[in-house]
């Protein structure tokens, strides 16, 4: 999906100089992840035609690291700015995409690489579940048992009540898992940040892969609660395959515990938010 945005709408600061962005997204075998991240690197490149943005995988799919760098020395290029399109530090951000730099610093030691930083915790991205979260305060559509995933046209206003108080409703963050430590811990810390006065019962902090506890063990810890509404937050940029199990799972676990609502948010997405968190780590590796 698409926005509608330009910079000045955004607000976004001027870039100090025109060096190409080599943009590096984690990779998914999932068509639709794979597009929806060239969709926002062709959203940024929108905003800004100065200098070009180049798109390109870790792994699992292309263009690869190594076709992006040379697609930019084979336009002249010999200073790049690369950005990990990534929401932690974990090993892809701190070995394997730097360990992808020195085999292109190999292979052109004429171009000197500016490697920046993965977005974490940031302010954009805790209002942006925020504002998502707002908008489930207000009255909401009867939707079938099967439509768990809200999306902007199900959040219009209707004569329907929301399905709980923010005081009877668990947040159940979710996590893609990590082996590295310090991921997983920040995952737990930006649960943590979003529930921090927000009023809801409590959040969960659960993982749908590697680590654990895993996402059916976090619907469990949930329950204990006894909540009236269960809202599920899938911590993930673009959709792809672990996104979908997600939305798979929490539909299973409404079969299972008809008795608890269940609203499983969608992904992060195409967003200003990500946009500006974006256009600042490229002035940061400036």
């Amino acid at each position: 999906m698409k926005i509608d945005v330009t910079a000045e709408s955004l607000s976004l600061s001027p870039l100090p100089l025109k060096r190409p962005l080599l943009m590096v997204g984690h990779g998914t075998r999932d068509p639709d992840g794979r597009q929806t991240f060239l969709d926002f690197a062709q959203t940024y490149q929108t905003l800004n035609h100065s200098r070009p943005v180049v798109p390109c995988f870790l792994e699992l799919t292309g263009p690869t690291i190594q076709e992006g760098v040379e697609s930019c020395v084979q336009q002249g290029y010999t200073e790049l700015t690369v950005l990990p399109i990534l929401l932690f530090a974990a090993r892809h951000n701190k070995f394997d995409v730097t360990n992808e730099l020195d085999r292109a610093r190999a292979k052109y030691p004429q171009v000197k690489f500016h490697y920046g930083r993965h977005f974490g915790i940031t302010t954009g991205i805790l209002d942006l579940w925020r504002q998502r979260l707002a908008k489930l305060d207000q009255p909401q559509p009867e939707l079938p048992v099967s439509q768990l995933k809200v999306e902007p046209s199900n959040l219009e206003p209707s004569t329907k009540q929301p399905l709980a108080l923010r005081k009877d409703t668990v947040l159940l963050f979710v996590g893609r898992g990590s082996s590295d430590p310090d991921a997983n811990g920040d995952v737990y810390k930006m649960a943590r940040m979003l529930w921090e006065g927000s009023g809801y019962k409590t959040v969960e902090t659960c993982f749908i892969g590697i680590t654990h506890p895993r996402l059916e063990e976090g619907f469990r810890r949930a329950r204990l609660y006894q909540p009236k509404h269960i809202i599920v937050l899938p911590y993930f940029l673009f959709t792809g395959a672990l996104v979908k199990k997600i939305f798979d799972i929490t539909a299973q676990q409404q079969k299972l515990y008809p008795e608890i609502p269940l609203t499983c948010l969608p992904e992060m997405g195409i967003q200003p938010q990500l946009l500006s968190v974006l256009r600042d780590r490229e002035i940061e590796a400036q």
